[in-house]
Parts: structure tokens; C-alpha cells; sequence
């Protein structure tokens, strides 16, 4: 009988002489690259005025190309009761630990394909930086006149301070949203390194996670739209993608 993700790696040739990077160097190399990303964050912050105008114009865009509303998400979660406490935990307790405990399944499991694995988080998470840099963009939950309102704030829990006060984290970098990215990235991975025939309900995590960062009010859908942009930019860039469709070509879900 086969289990519903088979951790069994598809039959496609990998150069066996490269082996997984040394533990200790990895991790502060990781360490290094977060530091680096999170002060850039940081820099990015202060441009109130230009992210709330900013802000606007996205709202607007989002209507103009009649993308549902984000307010209309938000108004079924919160009539859900506790779904809404479940959904600010989700967006968060999961997005690092997943991130964190695919890294380290490929790095164990498929030391082959950890590399380009890390280049592509990396690749797409710097991208991320510099759209922060370029482009300061406060979350919906900012815009009062848009009916949305900050559930993590009324209902918890919540990973961030008031906008005023808060000195750790830019709540105005908004685009893209790595939460999106990342978990989307997640999926489509783990979908080409394992097998079985229930492996493509990987997607549920992203898909998840979009469903709730627009319902907590924390992104906007071109947010989620910009991170797959991205993505896919990463993954060409890196051969991620090229590789991924390989390992599903090379081998089917076992029936």
C-alpha cells in the first residue's frame, strides 16, 4: 500500500559528488543572510506617508482589475468564531517552522537538491528587500476606510506591536509576501522530491496561507501575485524549476 507522501525520491541521476554543505557553515551563513535581511527591513521602515499612499493606489489597482475584495475574505472568517484565532496563529506560528523544517528535510533527505533549494529562498528572499526598499506599502488592515480591521490585534495572537511603538519589525513592507512565497515554494518542492499520489496536496499550504494573510488583513492579493512573480524568477534563475519538472517527469506517482 502506498502512504499518502512517499518519502522515496524520484528515479533521476544526481551528481553524487556533491554532498551536503558542512552544518556549522551553513547555519551561520543562514544566520548572516537573515541578519542582513531583516536590517535591510528595517532601513525600509519610516516612509509612513509613502507607504500609506502606496497603500491606496493598490487597493484601487486591485478594483480596477475587479480582483475580490479583500474585506469580503475577511468578513466570512470573522463570522467563523474561533477560526479566527486559528487563522492569526497559523499566519503566526507556521510560516518560519515550515520553512525552517523543509530546509532541513532536504538537507538530510536530498542533500542533492539542498543547494539550489537555499540559492532560490535566498534569491527570492533579497528580491523581497529590494521591493521593500523601492516600494513602502502598508497592509490593508491599515486602511480604516476600507471596513478591514487587524484581527490579530482584536483577537490574537499577534506578531506585532502598534505601528507607532514598534521598533523590532517594519509593518510597512507589505509586497511581496514572503509568507506566500516561501510556503508556495514549500510545495512545489516537496511535489517534485517526493512521491505517492496524494503528494500535490502540498499546495494546500500555500494556498492555506493566502487564504489567510488576506483574511487577517496582512496582504493584499497583488502581494501573493508579486511573491509567485518572484518565485518563478528564482527558480529560473537557480535551476530549481528546471530541475523540479525533471524529477516529475522522471518518475509518476506510484499507484
Amino acid at each position: 500500500m502506498t502512504l499518502a507522501f512517499e518519502d522515496r525520491p524520484a528515479e533521476l541521476p544526481v551528481d553524487s559528488t556533491r554532498t551536503r554543505p558542512a552544518p556549522l557553515r551553513e547555519l551561520a551563513l543562514i544566520a548572516v543572510l537573515w541578519v542582513t535581511y531583516s536590517l535591510g527591513r528595517y532601513a525600509a521602515d519610516g516612509h509612513v506617508g509613502t507607504a500609506m499612499a502606496n497603500a491606496n493606489r493598490i487597493w484601487d489597482l486591485e478594483r480596477l482589475l475587479r480582483l475580490p475584495g479583500e474585506d469580503g475574505l475577511q468578513h466570512l472568517l470573522l463570522r467563523g468564531g474561533d477560526w479566527v484565532e486559528a487563522a492569526n496563529s497559523y499566519y503566526a506560528y507556521v510560516h518560519f517552522p515550515a520553512t525552517i523544517g523543509f530546509l532541513l528535510w532536504v538537507y538530510l533527505r536530498r542533500p542533492a537538491h539542498y543547494r539550489p533549494v537555499r540559492n532560490t529562498i535566498v534569491l527570492l528572499t533579497g528580491a523581497a528587500l529590494v521591493v521593500h526598499l523601492i516600494f513602502p506599502l502598508a497592509p490593508p488592515r491599515m486602511l480604516a476606510e476600507t471596513g478591514l480591521v487587524d484581527t490579530g490585534h482584536l483577537f490574537g495572537p499577534s506578531v506585532y506591536g502598534s505601528p507607532t511603538t514598534d521598533s523590532v519589525t517594519n509593518q510597512y513592507a507589505a509586497m511581496p509576501s514572503l509568507h506566500v512565497g516561501w510556503s508556495l515554494l514549500v510545495a512545489v518542492t516537496l511535489i517534485a522530491l517526493t512521491r505517492g499520489r496524494w503528494r500535490r496536496l502540498w499546495l494546500l499550504h500555500p494556498l492555506l496561507t493566502l487564504l489567510v494573510v488576506i483574511a487577517t488583513a496582512n496582504h493584499y492579493w497583488l502581494d501573493a501575485a508579486v511573491a509567485a512573480a518572484l518565485l518563478a524568477g528564482a527558480l529560473r534563475v537557480t535551476g530549481l524549476g528546471r530541475r523540479s519538472r525533471e524529477l516529475l517527469g522522471a518518475g509518476q506517482p506510484e499507484r
